[in-house]
């Protein structure tokens, strides 16, 4: 895993975002196509801010996944994250080759079936995410399962994951916070070529530490990416706060 600590929280969403525009089109110059997964929440504002902005990418040639969704929400509850990811991105670079969107609403089998039917039939270039309160990667909350190979799959999301949605301002009560959702697995996520993580804020800083400096457990499911050959973690210094040096100062 690579750390980089930016200067603040707008430097880390205009670094993230650039290295991955480098990292799109470099596969767009040697496949002519690219497959990318997208995280939503607050913590990816300035990076998917930044990334829009970004000059000479053929976005027509683009087909974007992404790593989770509510059950029980249609697409236009301001909380569903198929609506931030079009307000955010696929309508602000529009045409997209594809967007592959996750229905809340529909039959939760036949839907995690469709979308592990078509996420099989691409290889995925370029996974945007971040790491949860509870050190979740995706909504695997801990402890997450290590071993599913299913690419998406069902989930109950645990205390902490709804109290940081109701935090974030997405809902007014915590009964208001779906308890299901479907989400990527780790594996799936696994299996991208290049991974690109953007934590900001104080209340990740223990995520931060326990998925960089501690041991790979369950109970801290993106400590998993220690091991992927192609992760980068950008920082900035009040989510890097808790991280023993020398990786508080940027060295891994």
């Amino acid at each position: 895993m690579k750390l980089h600590i930016e200067n603040n929280k707008s430097a880390l969403g205009i670094a993230a975002a650039t290295s991955g525009a480098a990292r799109i089109r470099a596969t767009l110059q040697e496949k002519g196509q690219a497959t990318l997964v997208v995280a939503t929440g607050a913590s990816q504002f300035g990076m998917l801010d930044a990334l829009v902005k970004q000059q000479d990418i053929d976005w027509s040639k683009i087909t974007i996944f992404h790593l989770d969704e509510y059950l029980g929400l249609p697409a236009s509850h301001p909380a569903s994250f198929q609506r931030y990811l079009r307000e955010r991105l696929i309508n602000r670079v529009a045409p997209v080759k594809a967007f592959i969107g996750i229905d809340g609403t529909a039959e939760v089998a036949e839907e995690i079936a469709r979308l592990n039917h078509l996420i099989r039939q691409h290889d995925i270039d370029l996974c945007f995410a971040g790491i949860g309160e509870n050190c979740h990667l995706a909504f695997n909350d801990p402890p997450a399962d290590f071993q599913l190979q299913e690419p998406y799959h069902r989930v109950k999301l645990d205390e902490q994951c709804r109290q940081q949605q109701l935090g974030e301002g997405w809902f007014d009560t915590l009964d208001d916070v779906p308890q299901y959702a479907i989400s990527m697995s780790i594996q799936q996520i696994a299996r991208a070529k290049c991974i690109i993580l953007s934590v900001p804020d104080s209340r990740k800083a223990s995520a931060v530490a326990a998925a960089v400096a501690g041991p790979i457990s369950a109970m801290y499911p993106a400590s998993w990416l220690q091991q992927h050959p192609n992760c980068s973690l950008y920082l900035e210094p009040e989510s890097a706060s808790l991280l023993p040096r020398p990786l508080s100062d940027g060295a891994l």
